[in-house]
């Protein structure tokens, strides 16, 4: 799945910034932001005045009890007080006190059938929220409803000079897609129980409803295994999560609604498997543990009986331990390696008449179905799986393009999608949010629509620890679960962007790490020599940057291994800059077709000015005296070159006048090399001075040119033309 096409990143980019640059002009018209709630709600209606919130405020629950809604109205009240300072009346056991009627309750919940059980694909989801001056009243005909209102009452809470109110408001919510989750890879980088808790939390508070573990990879196995004790003991590390920790955890989740999806990954991305077990491998052993990150050789052998065995016991002890219907067995790159060398694999595929390795992969997940179907259980895999002879109701995870929604819909099999949801690949929120399983024009029949169940964010492990994934996860996840639940045409950038700062704030009150690790993490980086000062700047400069997108990162630092520190500058470094678009929203007045104006030409030569001091006090200062920062060198010298020549930009159109030939080629080759990754990090505010340069360069012509004209204008010169292929 890596990217090879990096002027095909660049045109994403530069679309992204376009789209950005147009909603910020508008935001500084004077627009009202809506109301900020993600997901954007099915209908929301602002009404008139509020409902104050003080220490008095009460709650009822009429009608059934309902232990989960309690929990929920539970962790909602003190969250609101941690945020408040506000405190609500408890009884004597801690818990918080509930009016005896609805009549005057501050809020009242009420739903129409409580659900002790676990929660599950399809429940009624739907919810209905009414909010005037005097009450607010939450109705769901399900427990799950419920939870998601009160997520909904929580991130309507807001401040004035007058104290905490909910607005007055009316929605009508209901999700889109009924299948929306977040897969967290435990096996490449462990992820111990308390990061998988918070994230539950985040996920709750977005209305995700699907956590998808990733428990087995070359590099970890990582479930206790009571029927098979060598698989957890040989291939962990030492690290794994035991049956009770699970059970625990598949609790924790269903009291926020969401379901707990298990993935084993057969038949490939079998290190662990046979590090335990060598004699079901495909090749003789014996076989150690990954290190690294990749597609290894090792996968088992679907002709070997005793693998149907094992996996009959071990697939039966962890259908007991998971209740949700789905189990996920993986199924993605089998190189075909070790096949391909077996002489009894191969003898075996013309035996059957199963044609090559794919016909082979078929048997294989053929048989494993039949295990799945005797425990109660619905197979899902990656699309590698798809084939004619893929059981019927098999559910196809399609992460190598929406061209795996198509065929699969075709095929009558249900599909989920990931692809373009890769978190770990470090887009921004805004090209996450333009993804779609069902996007505007597709060519799917309407039985084929109704196959795509929703899709998933995955948070694949390579490069994250358990004090950085929080901010790899959030809060770009939030983008991609409003598109999961919100209705299709609710696609304004701009205004998504305005209501995830304000939702990240909400999820830091969830105990979400995306903010808080980076602090620490920046003292550990600057050395106890650094001041407050030298910190505050060190700060500025990582909010200016980006990881490396797509794989790039594996190439630029091959050497790391799992046992790595992962606490560098590029991991403080998070994948979506604000100041970088903020700078976009800047520049947009000197890029459009109208002439510049000395307001925002001030503004974009002080923000220049600004950077170039960051790398004058860093380079003076910390850096001179924290070793570990040494990599951050080259990147500062890239930041003043970029820098200098959006200076350059701007004498041009003030003066109005166009530069000699050649300078705009020269200038763009520069800001080519500015743009190149140092350390595994970039600078995102390239492509708005390669904006600048290109306006500032025609400007004779923006006047004779519409404003569509004059961006695809701009366009053309900044996009180089494709290469013929070679003949």
């Amino acid at each position: 799945m890596s990217n090879s096409d990096p002027h095909g990143r660049a045109r994403r980019r530069a679309s992204l910034l376009a789209t950005l640059l147009l909603g910020w002009s508008v935001t500084a018209s004077g627009a009202a932001p809506a109301l900020p709630v993600m997901p954007r709600p099915a209908v929301m209606n602002a009404g008139s005045g509020r409902l104050m919130i003080n220490g008095n405020a009460t709650v009822a629950v009429p009608g059934p009890e309902d232990a989960r809604v309690r929990g929920g109205l539970a962790r909602m009240l003190r969250r609101i007080e941690e945020r408040t300072g506000l405190t609500f009346a408890r009884l004597p056991d801690d818990e918080y006190v509930l009016a005896a009627n609805a009549t005057g309750a501050t809020l009242v919940v009420q739903i129409g059938a409580s659900d002790a059980g676990f929660p599950s694909l399809g429940n009624d989801e739907s919810y209905t929220l009414e909010i005037n001056a005097t009450q607010a009243i939450l109705r769901a005909p399900t427990t799950w409803g419920a939870l998601h209102g009160l997520a909904t009452v929580q991130q309507l809470l807001r401040a004035d000079a007058s104290g905490w109110f909910l607005p007055a408001v009316s929605i009508e919510d209901r999700p889109r897609f009924s299948w929306r989750g977040l897969l967290i890879d435990v096996g490449r980088h462990w992820q111990p129980l308390e990061v998988i808790q918070r994230n539950l939390d985040g996920m709750a508070l977005v209305k995700l409803n699907v956590l998808h573990l990733h428990l087995t990879e070359d590099q970890g196995f990582r479930i206790e295994s009571r029927q098979y004790p060598h698989l957890h003991e040989l291939g962990s590390d030492g690290h794994y999560f035991t049956q009770e920790q699970m059970r625990g955890l598949v609790a924790y989740a269903a009291d926020r609604g969401i379901r707990v999806v298990p993935e084993f990954d057969l038949p490939g991305h079998a290190t662990s498997w046979v590090v335990a077990y060598p004699d079901l491998a495909s090749a003789p052993g014996p076989y150690v543990i990954e290190r690294k990150w990749g597609v290894f050789d090792p996968v088992l052998d679907p002709t070997n009986p005793k693998v149907y065995e094992l996996l009959g016991g071990f697939l039966g002890e962890m259908a007991a331990l998971f209740p949700d219907t789905y189990l996920h067995i993986g199924g993605d790159e089998n190189n075909g390696v070790q096949w391909n060398a077996n002489p009894k694999i191969q003898a075996f595929i013309r035996e059957h008449n199963l044609k090559d390795n794919a016909g082979l992969h078929a048997y294989f997940n053929t048989k494993l179905n039949a295990i799945l179907t005797r425990n109660g259980k619905t197979l899902v895999g990656w699309d590698e799986v798809l084939h004619p002879d893929l059981p019927p109701g098999s559910v196809v995870h399609s992460w190598r393009g929406p061209e795996g929604i198509a065929a699969a819909t075709k095929l009558g099999f249900p599909v989920l999608l990931s692809n373009g949801y890769y978190i770990d690949l470090c887009h921004p929120a805004g090209e996450l949010y333009w993804n779609d399983p069902l996007p505007a024009g597709n060519r799917l029949t309407p039985a084929q629509r109704e196959l795509v169940l929703g899709g998933e964010a995955t948070m694949w492990a390579e490069w994250v620890t358990p004090e950085t994934i929080d901010s790899r996860i959030w809060p770009r996840t939030a983008a991609i679960a409003e598109r999961l639940w919100s209705p299709s045409e609710v696609r304004d950038v701009p205004d998504m962007y305005r209501r995830l700062a304000v939702v990240s704030r909400r999820l830091e009150d969830a105990g979400l790490q995306h903010e808080s690790f980076l602090d620490p993490a920046l003292r550990r980086l600057a050395g106890d020599g650094a001041t407050p000062a030298g910190l505050a700047t060190l700060r500025s400069f990582v909010d200016l940057l980006e990881p490396v997108k797509d794989y790039r990162r594996g190439e630029q630092q091959p050497a790391a291994v799992q046992a790595t520190p992962l606490n560098s500058l590029v991991d403080c470094a998070r994948p979506d800059s604000e100041p970088a678009r903020a700078f976009a929203a800047l520049a947009e007045p000197l890029v459009s077709n109208s002439p510049a104006t000395a307001e925002s030409l001030a503004a974009v030569r002080a923000q220049l000015f600004a950077w170039k001091g960051v790398r004058t006090i860093l380079s003076a200062g910390v850096i001179a005296t924290a070793p570990r920062l040494a990599e951050a060198r080259p990147l500062l010298e890239s930041l003043a070159t970029a820098c200098d020549i959006g200076e350059e930009s701007l004498q041009l159109l003030e003066a109005g006048r166009v530069p000699a030939d050649g300078w705009l080629t020269e200038k763009l080759t520069r800001l080519t090399a500015c743009a190149e990754p140092h350390a595994a990090a970039e600078l995102p505010m390239v492509p708005t001075l390669r904006l600048l340069a290109a306006a500032a360069s025609e400007q004779g012509k923006r006047g004779r040119l519409s404003a569509e004209e004059w961006r695809q204008h701009l366009d053309s010169i900044l996009t180089p033309p494709a290469k013929s292929a070679a003949p």
